[in-house]
């Protein structure tokens, strides 16, 4: 079997920042629930699609934001947007799919720990994680667990991550906190941009593998003198940007692998189709039941 794990949040945004302008009979904005629903039905809907589930940030403030004042946080979020991440969770759920909102963690947590779990089992062919987000790539393993950019319809394996990024899956926490991540807040070491970051790793995997005197690398890199000063002096920072980035595998998800096979739409979905008035759409997903 093929187990899919969906970024419910990605795809969220995406609808909303892709999907038409929609409002409820009552004149709530509801487009983005809608375009979220019909891309998790064509997901649905794709051979080979039996176990789903879905993760969101229930709450965009996560444990991250008590280790760093800089780390992401809802302000400036369109408030049409915000106001959708309640209805979204409702509308995995009527569709009949296991539904992770995610408090205290983020829903990337989620989607790693479920993958590290799941992948375990015998019955798991494959394991794909559909996000595109950087940081997801660090849950990668050979051809086993992979990331799927469904979006542009690529799929990153472990050498597929090599290739986007230039380091093995287990070093994207040392490569997004050398480089930075702007979607997360986390802001880098000043100079280590990704080619330069990329070269060391490939010989020091972990950041505090690397020699604080450039004299000392084994590897050569243009500007490595300032490079290794600007880690020397920041490496505290470094370590904490690490572990921000690094993806936990402790999230309390109780469901087996058999709980996330899709039986079909629950029987609320009709109601709440006509809630968002798009009565058509629970006929459209009980035809790929």
């Amino acid at each position: 079997m093929k187990v899919h794990l969906v970024d419910g949040t990605f795809e969220l945004f995406r609808a909303h920042f892709g999907a038409p302008s929609a409002t409820s009979p009552d004149g709530q904005e509801v487009g983005a629930t809608r375009g979220l629903m019909r891309s998790l039905a064509a997901l649905v809907g794709e051979a080979g699609t039996t176990h789903i589930a879905v993760a969101f940030d229930h709450v965009v403030e996560s444990f991250r934001n008590e280790l760093f004042d800089g780390y992401k946080t809802g302000e400036g979020m369109e408030p049409e947007l915000l106001a959708q991440f309640p209805l979204a969770e409702r509308a995995t759920r009527a569709m009949g799919l296991v539904t992770w909102p995610m408090v205290e963690f983020e829903a990337d947590d989620a989607l790693a720990t479920a993958a590290a779990r799941y992948a375990e089992d015998a019955r798991v062919e494959q394991l794909r994680i559909c996000s595109p987000d950087k940081d997801l790539c660090q849950c990668v393993r050979g051809e086993h667990v992979v990331c799927v950019d469904r979006m542009r319809r690529r799929v990153f394996d472990q050498a597929g991550v090599v290739q986007r990024l230039g380091v093995q899956p287990e070093s994207v926490p040392d490569y997004l906190a050398l480089v930075g991540d702007t979607a997360d807040g986390i802001p880098g070491v000043a100079r280590w941009g990704a080619k330069s970051t990329a070269s060391v790793l490939k010989h020091y995997p972990h950041l505090d593998q690397i020699p604080d005197n450039a004299l000392d690398w084994s590897v050569t890199v243009r500007g490595a003198k300032t490079l290794a000063k600007n880690l020397r002096d920041a490496r505290e920072d470094a370590l904490l940007y690490r572990r921000l980035a690094s993806l936990r595998l402790d999230v309390g998800i109780e469901e087996s692998l058999d709980d996330l096979r899709w039986r079909g739409p629950n029987p609320e979905l009709d109601s709440f189709c006509a809630e968002l008035g798009d009565a058509r759409f629970a006929n459209r997903l009980r035809s790929l039941f």
